[in-house]
């Protein structure tokens, strides 16, 4: 999410924060989520963001209003909606499938945000065993193609199958070659943090909030709540660089 972020908005100033002392957030209940999410977002504020991305499905999926609700007037931009819309203007059949984590396929967050755009068909598989092999680094081989099969063969081998594919897990996009392998050609895959960062600079030129190339220089800081060399390890994995553990600072987000 944040390499798209990035790639979509170079001008602008980022601060991101990894909760790694308590993630995953896919396998917790709707009051833990909520919880730690809006103290996520307390702990930015002291930042004095300017518009807040919620780039976790499963926090988009069970947290977005209550946020929304809590920061208000400050934008919330999550990544559930965004990623709905691009799922419905992909698929002709209007037969979708949605893979994410168990709290994000539990709450029904895509089945009811592609409700309000279209009629289709939505199946939704929890993958949890994707987010442990993003984060191990493991993107491609045997060994993740074999995950893939045992979760989306029967799915997409079916005489009727989905032709759109949404990755409902930021940690996702880092398999899309595996999974490409496993269901073939002809499904669209996408991939929510492209389309959470056109939302997100639609918002921005909204707001007059945009920093153009005078502005100051963009930057990056880099937040998390444990592990310095994991959080730069598995980082360089998804931003596509290597991070220096010594770059991340560790915050605590209980008072």
């Amino acid at each position: 999410m944040l390499r798209t972020l990035r790639a979509k908005l170079p001008n602008e100033a980022f601060i991101y924060l990894g909760d790694t002392a308590r993630l995953p957030y896919g396998t917790k209940s709707r009051e833990s989520i909520e919880r730690y999410a809006l103290q996520a977002a307390a702990m930015l504020l002291k930042q004095d963001i300017k518009c807040l991305v919620v780039a976790c499905n499963t926090a988009s999926a069970i947290a977005l209003e209550v946020l929304r609700e809590q920061l208000a007037p400050l934008p919330v931009i999550g990544v559930v909606e965004p990623g709905a819309e691009a799922g419905c203007i992909a698929s002709r059949s209007g037969y979708i499938a949605v893979i994410a984590t168990e709290s994000t396929v539990r709450g029904g967050a895509y089945e009811a945000a592609i409700a309000k755009l279209r009629d289709a068909r939505v199946t939704a598989l929890a993958c949890p065993l994707f987010v442990a092999l993003a984060e191990e680094g493991l993107t491609s081989g045997p060994i993740v193609e074999a995950i893939a099969k045992h979760y989306l063969a029967g799915l997409f081998s079916a005489s009727t199958r989905p032709d759109t594919l949404v990755l409902g897990c930021t940690h996702f996009p880092v398999l899309i070659g595996a999974l490409r392998n496993v269901i073939g050609d002809g499904v669209a895959i996408v991939d929510s943090s492209v389309t959470a960062a056109m939302a997100l600079e639609k918002e921005l030129l909204r707001l007059g909030l945009g920093r153009s190339e005078k502005s100051l220089p963009a930057s990056l800081r880099l937040l998390a709540t444990d592990g310095r060399e994991r959080f730069a390890r598995v980082g360089s994995v998804f931003l596509g660089e290597a991070l220096d553990p010594r770059d991340v600072e560790l915050v605590d987000l209980v008072p």
